[in-house]
Protein backbone atom coordinates (compact mmCIF):
# COMPACT_ATOMS: atom_id res chain seq x y z
CA UNK A 1 0.00 0.00 0.00
CA UNK A 2 1.45 2.93 -1.17
CA UNK A 3 -0.46 6.65 -0.23
CA UNK A 4 -0.46 9.91 -2.37
CA UNK A 5 1.67 12.71 -2.01
CA UNK A 6 -1.58 14.63 -0.65
CA UNK A 7 -2.27 12.23 1.56
CA UNK A 8 1.48 12.55 3.10
CA UNK A 9 1.37 16.20 3.09
CA UNK A 10 -2.04 15.88 4.87
CA UNK A 11 -0.67 14.45 7.48
CA UNK A 12 2.51 16.30 7.44
CA UNK A 13 0.74 19.64 7.80
CA UNK A 14 -1.08 17.92 11.21
CA UNK A 15 1.98 17.01 12.52
CA UNK A 16 3.38 20.44 12.31
CA UNK A 17 0.91 21.91 13.52
CA UNK A 18 -0.30 19.22 16.49
CA UNK A 19 3.94 20.37 17.64
CA UNK A 20 3.19 23.70 17.77
CA UNK A 21 0.98 25.48 20.89
CA UNK A 22 -2.75 25.18 20.62
CA UNK A 23 -2.85 29.12 20.24
CA UNK A 24 -0.18 29.69 17.78
CA UNK A 25 -1.19 30.10 14.38
CA UNK A 26 1.59 28.65 11.44
CA UNK A 27 1.40 29.44 7.86
CA UNK A 28 1.83 27.61 4.82
CA UNK A 29 5.50 28.96 3.83
CA UNK A 30 6.23 28.27 7.03
CA UNK A 31 5.56 24.78 6.83
CA UNK A 32 6.78 24.08 2.85
CA UNK A 33 9.94 25.64 4.55
CA UNK A 34 9.90 23.26 7.07
CA UNK A 35 9.60 20.47 5.11
CA UNK A 36 10.98 21.49 1.73
CA UNK A 37 7.84 20.60 -0.36
CA UNK A 38 5.55 23.31 -2.46
CA UNK A 39 3.36 26.14 -1.26
CA UNK A 40 1.18 25.26 -4.51
CA UNK A 41 0.49 21.75 -3.33
CA UNK A 42 0.14 23.12 0.83
CA UNK A 43 -2.45 25.24 -0.02
CA UNK A 44 -4.35 22.67 -2.08
CA UNK A 45 -4.12 20.28 1.58
CA UNK A 46 -4.63 22.83 3.91
CA UNK A 47 -7.79 24.02 1.98
CA UNK A 48 -9.26 20.30 1.91
CA UNK A 49 -8.53 20.28 5.80
CA UNK A 50 -10.02 23.11 6.11
CA UNK A 51 -13.21 21.68 4.58
CA UNK A 52 -13.34 18.46 7.04
CA UNK A 53 -12.98 20.30 9.86
CA UNK A 54 -9.45 19.60 11.06
CA UNK A 55 -7.82 22.72 11.01
CA UNK A 56 -9.01 26.57 11.51
CA UNK A 57 -7.78 28.72 8.47
CA UNK A 58 -7.54 32.21 9.97
CA UNK A 59 -7.71 35.15 7.26
CA UNK A 60 -6.24 38.47 7.48
CA UNK A 61 -2.77 40.04 7.67
CA UNK A 62 -2.37 38.29 11.16
CA UNK A 63 -4.11 35.27 9.98
CA UNK A 64 -2.69 31.66 9.89
CA UNK A 65 -4.04 28.08 10.30
CA UNK A 66 -4.17 26.07 13.51
CA UNK A 67 -5.98 22.66 14.52
CA UNK A 68 -9.21 22.93 14.76
CA UNK A 69 -9.80 19.97 17.05
CA UNK A 70 -7.33 18.38 19.72
CA UNK A 71 -4.89 16.14 18.45
CA UNK A 72 -6.53 13.45 20.23
CA UNK A 73 -9.91 13.48 18.15
CA UNK A 74 -8.02 13.60 15.22
CA UNK A 75 -8.20 9.93 13.92
CA UNK A 76 -5.25 9.13 11.78
CA UNK A 77 -7.43 6.27 10.14
CA UNK A 78 -10.45 8.72 9.42
CA UNK A 79 -7.68 11.22 7.46
CA UNK A 80 -6.30 8.71 5.74
CA UNK A 81 -9.67 7.23 4.33
CA UNK A 82 -10.40 11.22 3.65
CA UNK A 83 -7.38 12.19 1.73
CA UNK A 84 -7.14 9.26 -0.55
CA UNK A 85 -8.34 8.86 -4.06
CA UNK A 86 -9.05 5.68 -3.83
CA UNK A 87 -7.64 2.37 -2.20
CA UNK A 88 -8.02 0.21 -5.32
CA UNK A 89 -4.60 -1.89 -5.18
CA UNK A 90 -5.43 -3.42 -8.27
CA UNK A 91 -7.48 -3.31 -11.02
CA UNK A 92 -10.27 -5.85 -9.80
CA UNK A 93 -10.85 -3.32 -6.53
CA UNK A 94 -12.70 -0.78 -9.61
CA UNK A 95 -15.84 -2.63 -10.24
CA UNK A 96 -16.18 0.04 -13.27
CA UNK A 97 -13.06 -0.74 -14.77
CA UNK A 98 -12.71 -4.12 -14.51
CA UNK A 99 -11.61 -6.13 -17.72
CA UNK A 100 -9.80 -8.64 -15.63
CA UNK A 101 -10.67 -12.14 -16.87
CA UNK A 102 -9.72 -13.82 -13.39
CA UNK A 103 -11.89 -11.77 -11.53
CA UNK A 104 -14.78 -14.95 -10.70
CA UNK A 105 -11.75 -17.36 -9.45
CA UNK A 106 -9.29 -15.09 -8.31
CA UNK A 107 -8.61 -15.16 -4.52
CA UNK A 108 -5.97 -12.80 -4.86
CA UNK A 109 -8.78 -10.21 -4.59
CA UNK A 110 -9.98 -10.83 -0.97
CA UNK A 111 -6.30 -11.49 0.56
CA UNK A 112 -5.50 -7.81 -0.91
CA UNK A 113 -9.18 -7.28 0.31
CA UNK A 114 -8.09 -8.43 3.85
CA UNK A 115 -4.49 -7.03 3.77
CA UNK A 116 -5.92 -3.33 3.37
CA UNK A 117 -8.78 -3.79 5.73
CA UNK A 118 -5.98 -4.65 8.28
CA UNK A 119 -3.79 -1.45 7.28
CA UNK A 120 -6.94 0.69 7.95
CA UNK A 121 -7.58 -1.08 11.03
CA UNK A 122 -4.11 -0.18 12.52
CA UNK A 123 -4.24 3.22 11.55
CA UNK A 124 -7.65 3.69 12.75
CA UNK A 125 -5.56 2.69 16.25
CA UNK A 126 -3.71 5.63 16.26
CA UNK A 127 -4.44 9.50 16.97
CA UNK A 128 -2.63 12.70 15.63
CA UNK A 129 -1.66 12.93 19.52
CA UNK A 130 -0.01 9.31 19.50
CA UNK A 131 2.47 10.08 16.81
CA UNK A 132 3.21 13.26 18.06
CA UNK A 133 4.12 12.42 21.46
CA UNK A 134 6.87 15.42 22.45
CA UNK A 135 5.84 18.48 20.43
CA UNK A 136 8.88 20.06 21.68
CA UNK A 137 11.14 17.72 20.06
CA UNK A 138 9.46 18.53 16.28
CA UNK A 139 9.71 21.66 17.03
CA UNK A 140 13.20 21.96 17.60
CA UNK A 141 13.92 20.00 14.21
CA UNK A 142 11.26 22.54 12.28
CA UNK A 143 13.27 25.35 14.38
CA UNK A 144 16.89 23.91 13.02
CA UNK A 145 15.54 23.26 9.67
CA UNK A 146 14.79 27.09 9.07
CA UNK A 147 18.23 28.43 10.86
CA UNK A 148 20.16 30.26 8.49
CA UNK A 149 23.19 28.36 7.42
CA UNK A 150 26.11 30.16 8.75
CA UNK A 151 28.78 28.99 6.09
CA UNK A 152 26.78 30.84 3.56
Amino acid sequence: MRLTLYTDYSLRVLIFLASKPSDELSNIKEIADAYSISKNHLMKVTYELGKMGVIETIRGRNGGIKLAQSPQDINIGTIVRKTEEDFHLVECFDAANNSCIITPVCGLKHVLGKALNAYLSVLDEYTLNDLVRNPLDYRFLFQEKNEPDPST
